[in-house]
């Protein structure tokens, strides 16, 4: 359960630096709505690879190759 809760802490935290980033990044260079737009298809980019990694994870400890 412990675990559970780590992951969940470190998934929000990597979601707000990824957004902060671009953020930083596109801030002052393109407009408000194509940067919001930037900043959730990162976003959606990054939940996807954090599901990856998860399922990976249970996998392994489930012993499926």
């Amino acid at each position: 359960m412990q675990e559970i809760l780590i992951y969940v802490i470190v998934a929000c935290s990597s979601l707000f630096i990824m957004s902060y980033a671009v953020h930083m990044l596109v801030g002052g260079l393109v407009n408000t709505e194509t940067e919001s737009l930037v900043i959730e298809l990162i976003c959606v980019i990054g939940i996807i690879a954090m599901g990856y990694m998860a399922r990976d994870v249970i996998r392994r400890r489930k012993g499926i190759k």
